[in-house]
């Protein structure tokens, strides 16, 4: 499938195009800003990957009896669905090179899929909160989240192992089919979850400082990560019907620069930033163990 940016085809003025596309592959074909875009890219991942870490050590350090709690958990997946995609752009040239190439699309597919895993996990975070508030069972939630992504992945690796057996143009179609699916299942999921427990904490009764901060938390998270999917969504379907839309992260270092900066690198950044209140000492109710 290899992932990444949208083609060079925008609507600018007719006088505007000739001169946009010649800077555009002039940027494009250039080994100096083709090294010096992909190394920013990694280094941008690198520090998010960081930043992760050292919030999942702090967390660690302030609760350590709590174990696999979910916020440890979303933490370590940021880690790693970052490192990787650093690792990428770092080595571009040495993944490039990888053989059998099914190997190339495992390392550049992967990383879309853990991501997808990370931020659910919020979901099921926000769905057992909304559950627990509303006196609702929540014994069938966690095991959903589970086979769900069990699912995806399964369903991804059977994906890698045809197009390693005998590699196929429909089977391709189907990956960016696969991929735009997964991509609005979790932008649905926000939007049901994450808009059910804002209006729900709209409603709630008592006005405090709390309150307005956990309003504002769980709001911009939903909208952040809504509109993060939804543009992965349409970008993987659309890709599909315009054969302009060139999706190889290992080229094009202006396309992939703008694809992932907004799908993964600004949305990474931004709810890492809000979220990074560490938990209590003390157990709270809204802090759940990952059993």
């Amino acid at each position: 499938m290899m992932e990444a940016g949208f083609g060079p085809y925008l609507v600018l003025p007719h006088g505007a195009v000739a001169g946009f596309m010649d800077w555009w592959r002039k940027i494009d074909s250039s080994v100096f800003w083709q090294e010096r875009i992909f190394l920013g890219l990694a280094i941008a991942y690198a520090v998010i990957a960081v930043i992760a870490l050292v919030q999942l050590i702090r967390i660690e350090l302030r609760v350590p009896e709590y174990g696999w709690t979910t916020q440890k958990v979303f933490h370590l997946l940021n880690f790693i669905v970052n490192g990787v995609r650093a690792a990428v752009f770092c080595f571009r040239e040495d993944v490039q090179a990888l053989q059998p190439e099914i190997l190339q699309h495992v390392l550049l597919d992967l990383p879309g899929i853990l991501f997808f895993t990370t931020y659910t996990l919020l979901v099921l975070f926000w769905a057992e909160i909304y559950h627990q508030a509303r006196s609702l069972p929540t014994d069938s939630l966690r095991p959903t989240f589970l086979i769900t992504n069990g699912a995806i992945y399964f369903i991804q690796a059977c994906i890698w192992v045809y197009l390693w057996w005998t590699p196929s143009s429909l089977v391709m179609t189907v990956a960016k089919f696969f991929f735009a699916v997964v991509s609005l299942m979790a932008a649905l999921g926000f939007l049901l979850y994450g808009g059910r427990l804002f209006l729900m904490l709209r409603r709630f009764p008592i006005e405090s400082k709390g309150r307005r901060k956990k309003l504002r938390e769980v709001g911009c998270v939903t909208a952040i990560c809504f509109i993060c999917f939804t543009i992965r969504s349409f970008i993987m379907a659309f890709s599909v019907f315009n054969k302009a839309i060139d999706l190889d992260v290992l080229y094009h270092p202006i396309l992939n620069a703008i694809y992932y900066t907004l799908v993964e690198i600004i949305p990474s950044a931004l709810v890492l930033y809000i979220l990074r209140k560490l938990p209590p000492k003390r157990l709270s109710g809204q802090y759940h163990p990952i059993r």
